[in-house]
């Protein structure tokens, strides 16, 4: 398989906080071009010290000659603070945007009484027309608040109907709940590209941990595999390298377009799957 056979290739980046790990995000920075990757995104907290932790992450990205994309959400701000940002993004050459619903526990201020991604879809698109393009998120294994599934794919139906031009999903290691999802996408008549998130596996405590947080699950049986290998770090990058490159390359069989890839920051665990699922 060549890089030329799927469409998109992002990379996902949270804003750094010391000098130390700047330096360390723009090495992974470097390092994953070599892949030419669409764009990469920046996440985005709760409150206006994460909002400026983006703003200023994107910004040092696109000095550096890289196609960085925001992660917005709501938060606590205002219509105003939020329009404001939008241009903001726009000076600086942004073409895309994440829009996200972020933390439902902020507190709403001024006019803001906005809480939901497609409301905040649709404010860019009354404020900014199509001068972003607008990626949103969901869930193949269903939102962890959601009631149903069938509620969960109404709320992405919603997005998608007020603007989103591409869904991005959680990350997953159960390619066939992917393609439910998807099938099920399409019976709705959501007609955007679904495309699948991609953990790279390096660190089981550490994946463990993130996935009970965001409410993505591990198969029993890749739980058992990893579980056996947790205190050797070598095979147990080496079998999720292995188990996430034979997951992409399922996924881009079945149709999926591209892959947005979680890195947390880091290159190699990135680099090592990509390069075996290139190598296939």
């Amino acid at each position: 398989m060549e890089r030329s056979d799927f469409s998109h290739l992002s990379f996902e980046f949270f804003p750094p906080k010391t000098s130390r790990e700047t330096l360390n995000l723009l090495r992974t920075a470097r390092r994953l071009a070599e892949f030419e990757p669409d764009f990469y995104s920046v996440t985005h907290g709760a409150g206006g010290s994460a909002r400026e932790g983006t703003l200023e992450t994107v910004r040092m990205l696109h000095e550096q000659g890289y196609n960085a994309i925001p992660h917005i959400t709501w938060g606590g701000d205002t219509r105003q603070d939020m329009v404001a940002l939008l241009r903001e993004y726009e000076e600086i050459g942004v073409t895309d945007m994440v829009v996200l619903r972020g933390d439902i526990g902020a507190e709403a201020s001024g006019d803001m009484s906005f809480r939901y991604a497609h409301e905040l879809v649709s404010l860019i698109r009354e404020e900014m027309g199509q001068r972003f393009r607008l990626h949103v998120g969901c869930y193949p294994e269903m939102h962890p608040e959601a009631a149903s599934i069938s509620e969960d794919i109404s709320r992405l139906k919603e997005k998608v109907d007020a603007g989103a031009d591409l869904c991005i999903t959680q990350y997953f290691y159960n390619a066939d709940a992917y393609r439910a999802f998807v099938d099920s996408c399409v019976d709705a008549g959501i007609n955007r590209p679904i495309l699948p998130g991609v953990m790279p596996i390096a660190n089981f405590q550490k994946l463990v941990q993130f996935s009970e947080k965001c409410g993505a699950e591990i198969p029993r049986w890749l739980m058992m595999q990893l579980r056996s290998r947790e205190y050797d770090s070598e095979e147990l990058r080496s079998y999720g390298r292995d188990v996430v490159a034979n997951l992409c390359q399922r996924l881009l069989a079945d149709g999926a377009s591209g892959l947005h890839v979680y890195t947390l920051n880091l290159a190699r665990p990135t680099q090592a799957f990509l390069g075996r699922l290139l190598d296939t």
